[in-house]
């Protein structure tokens, strides 16, 4: 596999790189993915440079590539996706083309849950969350019905929009103002237990990882950006709540 065309190589390259950032994976593992396809492909010299917002290769004598991302998400099925490509490229069983044909598979496949399947998931696990953090029973139908709602606005917000910041304050407010609801109706016991709950899944706990986890790989950019991000979502939902609380 070293007499492969540059180009095509590099494509390969990127596109691994763009899926996996897409889809939420480490900078530092985006990084490593892209050079071992190169090197596995016979460009012992490449380098790889990604950010939470663009990824740059280039090949020794060859030009620079450039890609920008402009949206991220949660796909860990994705990653396992491209990892699965990734070694097979390593392992020498798969050729350039075969390697670009499967990567665009998968950047073009579906999300791998339907939207109702999400909320009802979301829902759930709000209802769930209230429970362990000391909450009733009672609460775990306002949690559920709070956390579903309160998700289901952030994904049709977010898809009008595309400003994740305002879909997730929305989407906080709404929970809020559900729990509000649901006390004021006495169909709920502990006001703060059902909205703790409903807003566990907008958390950003995968972004904080992932900050850390490059911050501790030496990533320094990447790690600071993605903590901020992280930070601004935490800010959101907090808003979000503060916001309901403030017209009680």
């Amino acid at each position: 596999m070293n007499n492969n065309d540059p180009t095509s190589v590099a494509k390969v390259c990127i596109l691994a790189g763009k899926i996996m950032l897409e889809s939420g994976a480490e900078t530092y593992r985006v990084e490593d993915t892209m050079n071992r396809i190169a090197i596995a492909y016979g460009l012992e010299n490449a380098e790889s440079y990604a950010t939470p917002t663009g990824i740059h290769f280039s090949t020794e004598g060859e030009a620079t590539y450039f890609r920008r991302i402009s949206n991220r998400s949660t796909d860990l099925h994705k990653i396992t996706e491209v990892n699965s490509i990734s070694r097979q490229i390593a392992e020498q069983s798969i050729e350039v083309k075969e390697a670009l044909l499967l990567l665009k598979g998968v950047q073009h496949a579906s999300e791998s849950f339907p939207y109702w399947m999400q909320i009802l998931a979301a829902a759930l696990v709000s209802g769930s969350f209230t429970i362990m953090f000391g909450g009733l029973w009672g609460d775990f139908i306002p949690s559920f019905i709070a956390g579903g709602g309160g998700f289901a606005v952030m994904i049709w917000f977010e898809k009008l929009v595309e400003i994740r910041f305002i879909a997730e304050f929305l989407a906080s407010f709404i929970i809020a103002i559900l729990a509000l609801i649901a006390i004021e109706l006495n169909f709920g016991m502990q006001m703060d237990k059902i909205i703790i709950g409903a807003v566990m899944p907008l958390v950003p706990g995968l972004h904080i990882t992932n900050a850390v986890r490059d911050l501790m790989a030496g990533h320094l950019v990447a790690g600071v950006s993605k903590g901020v991000e992280a930070i601004l979502t935490a800010f959101a939902i907090g808003a979000g709540v503060a916001v309901v609380f403030a017209f009680m």
